[in-house]
C-alpha cells in the first residue's frame, strides 16, 4: 500500500466537479444529484474554498432546518478542508479517512487542485490489489509461474 495517490488519480482520472460558493444549497445539491456524487468542491477564484458533502446536507442544512433555496452553499460548506499531496500513499490516505472520519479528500499540489480521492477509490484499489495477489498465488500454486 505504498502506492502514491497520484497512481490512483491516473487510473480514475483527475477531473474534479466544482461549483462557485455563490450557488444556493438547493442548486449545489441539484448538481450533486445530476452528477451522482456525494461531494462537490467549492472553488473561489480558482482556489479551493471548501467542500460540500452529503453529510453537510444532513447536519448543517436539514439538521439546522435551513431553507436550501434561501442560503448560499458558502454558508454551510466545510471550510479549512483537509487535503493530501499526490505523493501521499494509499496507506496514509486510508488512515486519514479513518482518523478524520471523512470520505473525500482534495488532492493539492503547489496550491493547485489536481484531483479528488474518495474512500471508494481506496477501497476499489485495495480490492483490485488483493484480487491480483490472489490470482498470482493461484498461478504459482498451479505451476503457472516459474519458482
Amino acid at each position: 500500500m505504498n502506492i502514491p495517490i497520484a497512481a490512483l488519480l491516473e487510473r480514475k482520472g483527475s477531473a474534479v466537479h466544482a461549483i462557485a460558493p455563490t450557488l444556493s444549497i438547493f442548486e449545489a445539491v441539484a448538481e450533486m444529484n445530476r452528477l451522482r456524487i456525494g461531494a462537490i468542491v467549492i472553488l473561489e477564484g480558482g482556489k479551493l474554498a471548501g467542500i460540500f458533502t452529503e453529510r453537510d446536507v444532513l447536519r448543517r442544512v436539514v439538521g439546522a432546518a435551513i431553507d436550501p433555496k434561501a442560503v448560499r452553499v458558502s454558508e454551510v460548506m466545510t471550510r479549512n478542508v483537509l487535503t493530501v499531496a499526490p505523493e501521499a500513499t494509499v496507506e496514509e490516505v486510508a488512515g486519514m479517512f479513518t482518523e478524520k472520519r471523512c470520505r473525500h479528500l482534495p488532492v493539492v499540489a503547489d496550491d493547485k487542485l489536481v484531483g479528488l480521492i474518495s474512500i471508494g477509490d481506496i477501497s476499489r484499489w485495495v480490492a483490485d490489489a488483493h484480487r491480483a495477489e490472489a490470482e498470482h498465488l493461484r498461478n504459482y500454486i498451479a505451476g503457472g509461474l516459474p519458482a
